[in-house]
């Protein structure tokens, strides 16, 4: 009966052990065997030392299969000579009948002995472990999430910096108050989009540059909202953007038959209200791309009508657009954000004149 007890009180502690594994993966990210791992390795050297420091013994710990054993290998002999690594024949066959012929026996050991052991002499190298396997799971998370748009959860914001922390995954980060849309007010709790720009792994662990204000966090909306660009049938050529006021986009697509523009600001506009409403009514126009700088510059200033554009120079590219003066305070923009925008998102330095001539002549 007593044995019986022994064996229950074991096994409940291995199911206690593995429990404990499990719910370290759930919690913090780091997988059962890495674990599982690191446990075995330092059994496995505090075992040692009670047989001379001999290479005998050995240290299975199988999460899946919940199995927990530590053995030391010893050589059947006639006479022992090394009592840590030998044993006679009359003790090796009470163990084991089959290791007289084996040449061997395994000698099972007490995992609960040595995993004290463990807890006493190496748990600064055992949480040095973990940390380096927290740090890898941080970095593999946050790699995985390069250059990509992200759901994340406000934490706290810094009363000081204005900096965010969020909760992206298992992780947290930070979301600098220069990365954050102007006049955008934040709040404990908030679930956002933010655009991964870039990860490092650097010596204090894993660097994630976070933004709300990157052309990329549009382009990855768009995507999301909007089929035909996530299969390839629509191309985004290329994005301007004034976070928080306003951003251009240039599409375009293969195939003549289908309208880019028309896809991308959906019926109704539904598909570019779902955007403009995650970017806090952050105004975008839509343009079609063309190969003709003629055509691209005249679309890159919507929404003025534009009369005419002419080349001045092809590098570096200038050029003039004549618009009607009814249009040239819209063309130019507030401060001059509308042709400031078309420059960037096609690449040309655009001058401004009225189609009279009068101004600038």
């Amino acid at each position: 009966m007593a044995r019986t007890k022994k064996t229950a009180k074991k096994e409940i502690d291995n199911a206690e052990f593995f429990a404990a594994l499990k719910a370290m993966e759930e919690e913090r990210g780091i997988p059962q065997k890495f674990i599982a791992d690191k446990f075995s390795e330092a059994i496995t050297i505090a075992a040692r030392k009670d047989y001379g420091g001999n290479d005998i013994v050995s240290c299975v710990i199988d999460p899946e299969n919940q199995i927990f054993t530590v053995t030391a290998r010893k050589t059947v002999v006639d006479e022992v000579e090394d009592f840590y690594t030998e044993i006679s024949r009359e003790d090796a066959a009470a163990i084991d009948p089959a290791s007289i012929e084996n040449g061997f026996v395994d000698i099972k050991l007490d995992p609960s002995k040595f995993g004290r052991v463990v807890a006493q002499n190496s748990k600064n190298n055992f949480r040095q472990g973990v940390r380096e396997a927290e740090r890898g799971q941080t970095l593999a998370e946050f790699q995985s999430y390069n250059r990509e748009l992200v759901t994340a959860v406000v934490q706290k914001i810094d009363p000081k910096t204005g900096n965010a922390i969020l909760t992206i995954g298992h992780n947290d980060a930070t979301l600098p108050k220069l990365e954050q849309v102007p006049d955008e007010v934040l709040s404990e709790g908030d679930h956002i989009k933010v655009y991964v720009v870039d990860v490092k792994d650097t010596e204090k662990g894993a660097r994630i540059m976070l933004s709300r204000t990157h052309p990329g966090l549009v382009k990855r909306l768009f995507e999301t909202e909007v089929p035909e660009i996530f299969d390839g049938t629509i191309e985004i050529k290329s994005i301007s953007r004034q976070a928080g006021s306003r951003t251009k986009i240039a599409v375009w697509s293969p195939d003549p038959e289908i309208d880019a523009v028309g896809s991308c600001i959906g019926p109704k506009g539904t598909r570019v209200n779902k955007i403009v409403e995650e970017l806090a009514g952050e105004k975008i126009d839509i343009v079609k791309y063309s190969e003709n700088p003629v055509e691209f510059v005249s679309e890159a200033l919507s929404p003025a009508k534009v009369a005419s554009v002419e080349i001045l120079s092809e590098e570096p590219k200038v050029c003039k657009a004549s618009v009607p003066e009814a249009q040239l305070s819209l063309a130019i923009g507030n401060k001059g954000q509308n042709v400031r925008l078309a420059a960037k998102l096609t690449g040309w330095k655009i001058d401004i004149h009225p189609e009279s001539g009068f101004f600038g002549e």
